[in-house]
């Protein structure tokens, strides 16, 4: 550190991470370069610190963005920090309208929804933080520090900002009712990380291959294949699919449910994200057990075999019904080998579950 470093006044920025799971990850990334983006779009002048910090595994639910934003103010005089960030994974709204980020110059804190800002979480957050801490220093008293524009309507598509009715410092920044509410469930699946699900239901996926090596031994199968037209096929499809979310969801009590600390409208959110996250994970093992399926059948069943059971010319397409109706079949299959699968695999699929982080005590590092 030069001589002249040394007298500069320096702004300690904290980050917290609220859960401390798919926010923790966004946070990690941005903390070595934050510091540099501050003191290029917000103030040379001064010698930024960024720390980051986790909160809460299960933070208060009932109280919203202000409830984070109380519990910033804590941190904020507990580590000695001049501001405080949280980004967080709930589907904060206002008014029914999702919330994409709220400022507190009294508080000296903003919040950040990263599931408001749909599948491009990491580049957005990344443009608009430097304008977070600007706005947040611009109104908070005893800090030094010059205001940055406070642009987001035009970094962030189809938002808009409010400003508290009482003068009190507070901003917010929504999104569109319609396109924001899509965003919004679109950012919940990217947050709840489906390719976890996906892997983690391996024993899943080892049963519907089991259940679908049997089924390729009976001719009657065969046989109700290629009986069955394309809509009665896509209707079985289906059904499998939603029964293996359904039993899912209700073996290893994933559902969440309204409660004192949990409103009804976030509740809604959180088994959305839920349902959206198992039935991506779902389908993509489907596609695997179907390609899989299909690559046996070829190897393993003989032209003039199927053609002797089918009592006609066997064709490409034929094989190819054939791996649609027993990998809709082995879904049932899967879902009875999903109950072998280990509870905490399971659960990381429910939205509002988040579990210990096995390396908390070095947070704050």
């Amino acid at each position: 550190m030069t001589h002249s470093d040394q007298h500069r006044t320096e702004i300690v920025v904290g980050l917290v991470a609220t859960p401390p799971d798919h926010p923790a990850r966004v946070t990690a990334r941005l903390a070595a370069e934050l510091a540099g983006l501050l003191a290029e779009q917000v103030d040379a002048s001064v010698r930024w610190a960024v720390r980051q910090s986790w909160g809460e595994v299960a933070p208060r639910r009932d109280g919203g963005a202000d409830a984070l934003l109380d519990d910033l103010v804590q941190r904020c005089t507990d580590d000695g920090w001049d501001v405080a960030i949280c980004l967080t994974d709930l589907p904060l709204q206002a008014d029914r309208t999702p919330l994409i980020a709220q400022i507190s110059t009294r508080r000296r804190a903003a919040i950040f929804s990263l599931p408001a800002l749909g599948l491009s979480q990491l580049r957005t957050v990344r443009a608009v933080l430097p304008y977070l801490v600007g706005a947040v220093l611009a109104g908070a008293p005893g800090v030094p520090g010059r205001r940055a524009p406070v642009d987001l309507t035009s970094r962030v598509a189809v938002i808009k900002r409010t400003i508290g009715d009482d003068d009190d410092g507070e901003v917010r920044y929504v999104a569109s009712r319609r396109i924001g509410r899509a965003r919004l469930l679109a950012g919940m699946v990217r947050a709840n990380r489906p390719g976890r699900a996906l892997l983690g239901l391996s024993k899943l996926l080892v049963g519907a291959f089991g259940t679908a090596a049997i089924a390729l031994t009976t001719s009657t199968i065969w046989q109700m294949g290629d009986a069955l037209g394309g809509l009665r096929l896509t209707v079985v499809m289906l059904l499998g699919l939603s029964g293996l979310v359904s039993w899912l969801i209700v073996a290893h009590d994933l559902w969440e449910k309204p409660g004192h600390d949990t409103p009804a409208e976030l509740a809604r959110m959180f088994n959305l994200g839920t349902i959206l996250t198992l039935a991506l994970a779902t389908r993509v093992s489907y596609v695997v057990l179907f390609l899989g399926t299909m690559l046996t059948a070829v190897l393993l069943i003989d032209t003039s075999v199927l053609e002797q059971t089918l009592q006609r010319p066997a064709h490409a397409t034929d094989y190819l019904t054939l791996a649609w109706i027993i990998s809709s079949l082995a879904t049932v299959g899967g879902a009875i080998g999903s109950g072998l699968e280990d509870e905490k695999t399971v659960r990381s699929a429910a939205y509002g579950y988040h579990p210990e982080p096995s390396d908390r005590a070095d947070e704050g590092r």
